[in-house]
């Protein structure tokens, strides 16, 4: 069971003011929270196997081969500016 204090506690650390209401409500819904897996833990899942990922999918990898790159005219004709060969982007500091 969380109770109000813990909640401010967590509040005070995350440097969130939380009043006396927001503090009762939250516990109270963390509170509910913690009930329904309560009820979860009783569901009998002896005969279940264990899934790690709701859809069916397994990871698709694809071969690790060299293929040769874009035009170097290619990829420049996309850039706003170019500059000897280069790609010249807005200077940050």
């Amino acid at each position: 069971m969380i109770t109000k204090d813990e909640v401010e506690h967590v509040g005070w650390l995350s440097r969130i003011s939380l009043s006396e209401e927001e503090a009762e409500k939250y516990a109270s819904e963390l509170n509910t929270v913690l009930d329904y897996f309560n009820q979860l833990d009783e569901v009998d899942t002896s005969g279940v196997d264990p899934t790690y990922h709701v859809a069916d999918l397994m990871n698709v990898f694809r071969e690790d081969e060299r293929t040769p790159s874009l035009p170097q005219e290619d990829v420049l004709s996309n850039a706003d500016e170019s500059k000897e060969g280069y790609i010249k982007g807005p200077k940050i500091m």
